[in-house]
């Protein structure tokens, strides 16, 4: 998908991979918190490249979600962040993963 459904009630999935200085900064943490707070499910993890996220929910808090992802929490310095549409598959909750 090149990009989210247009229909805001529709659920949506969003795969970010998330660049820069996004390790040891409390990044996964913060986030996991604002997409409890936006009622997003899905996880977020580190990798060799810096943070991966799934998010899954209703098409603006997700899109909110993926605007706060390119800040990041206060020392985080986002390089850049790749979004890919998926078809959501129902995940519940968020999580961090390991």
């Amino acid at each position: 998908m090149g990009g989210p459904p247009q229909d805001p009630g529709r659920r949506v999935r969003a795969h970010l991979s998330i660049t820069g200085v996004v390790q040891g900064v409390y990044y996964r943490a913060s986030a996991a918190e604002e997409a409890r707070l936006l009622g997003i499910d899905g996880w977020v993890r580190n990798t060799a490249q810096g943070v991966e996220a799934v998010l899954e929910g209703d098409r603006v808090p997700v899109e909110r979600m993926i605007a706060w992802c390119h800040e990041g929490p206060a020392h985080a310095v986002v390089g850049d962040v790749a979004v890919t549409w998926e078809e959501p598959v129902g995940l519940s909750g968020f999580g961090i993963r390991a």
